[in-house]
């Protein structure tokens, strides 16, 4: 079959092409390189099945003629991390919004499947643990930056959900709950190699808030063969919504702690205050716990690999990027 992964040159991206590449497919990827980088697929740059464009998915002359190639469509492409989503509303709503709306109005032109990747953030403040899909989406309000971010993917959602509904297109969404693993880098706010990084070079690993809001962690081999097998379902799985996501909770400042043990590092935890980190008035979640019922009774998913595997993963990988450079 044919694939194209927008977004492909990311972190979930790529492994999801090496995913797909492994299993005799062809993938063709289209990313303009804003956060993700062509070192993340280099090694797969002269494979007879792999193929690239460096562009924006915002074209949709471009995008419609790499949709007519391929059989199913990965739409990835997306503003990703905390720290670009503050400081840069506008490009996380034009990025998020528009890039999806294309995707889909291509697709739907051909009726070709669409995977809609998106997050837990969309849950927002809600406190009904653990997250459930068809759980309430409580946002804050819209004068605070961070909300954008989930509103805009929420929107993606809609927009898959409407296209299924009103014009039976194929859609599929998954929502991300905190994947982890090689090629992810720590430069827009992702939690685990930026302490992974800081503690590596004996630098203050850096704790934001109280340290105490937890998050539970999925290695992205785990995420991507989720995403492989949902695609695969057929119409079970068209126009459903599914959370991805591991369910072994951790604390800030313990994941602090466990990394500073599993590196040997002697840094020490530093508490910064989201004001300072962020902005003024910044909100986060104190809890973010996935039930993953429905992705397994679909397909009969659920993660592999343990948080110290997960970081001991993260960790060989910086050390072994640190002797390269």
């Amino acid at each position: 079959m044919r694939f194209l992964i927008t977004g492909g040159a990311g972190f979930i991206g790529s492994h999801l092409a090496d995913a797909l590449i492994d299993q005799g497919h062809r993938v063709h990827i289209l990313d303009d390189l804003s956060t993700g980088s062509i070192d993340n697929v280099r090694h797969l740059k002269e494979h007879p099945r792999f193929s690239y464009t460096i562009d924006t998915c915002a074209s949709p002359p471009l995008v419609a003629e790499l949709v007519d190639d391929a059989d199913i469509v990965y739409h990835l492409a997306a503003a990703v991390g905390v720290d670009l989503i503050i400081h840069s509303p506008v490009r996380t709503l034009e990025t998020n919004v528009h890039c999806t709306e294309v995707v889909l109005a291509q697709a739907s032109k051909k009726k070709k499947p669409v995977f809609i990747a998106s997050t837990s953030e969309v849950y927002g403040k809600s406190r009904s643990f653990p997250f459930r899909e068809d759980g309430d989406i409580v946002l804050g309000a819209s004068s605070t930056g961070r909300w954008s971010y989930s509103c805009s993917k929420a929107i993606d959602e809609f927009l898959a959900l409407a296209y299924w509904k009103e014009r039976k297109l194929p859609t599929v969404v998954a929502r991300l709950f905190n994947t982890v693993g090689p090629r992810q880098t720590g430069h827009y706010g992702m939690v685990v190699p930026r302490f992974v990084q800081q503690a590596l070079a004996g630098r203050p690993i850096t704790v934001y808030g109280d340290g105490m809001q937890t998050r539970c962690f999925c290695h992205v081999s785990d995420v991507v063969s989720a995403l492989v097998d949902l695609m695969q379902l057929g119409d079970v799985a068209h126009g459903q919504v599914f959370n991805v996501g591991a369910q072994e909770e951790i604390s800030m400042l313990s994941l602090a702690d466990r990394v500073r043990e599993m590196t040997g590092s002697d840094s020490e935890i530093q508490l910064i205050p989201y004001d300072e980190a962020y902005e003024g008035g910044f909100e986060d979640m104190p809890r973010r716990y996935p039930d993953t019922e429905k992705v397994h009774t679909a397909i009969g998913w659920e993660p592999t690999q343990s948080l110290d595997e997960i970081l001991l993963d993260v960790i060989r990988f910086h050390q072994s990027e640190a002797a390269v450079v």
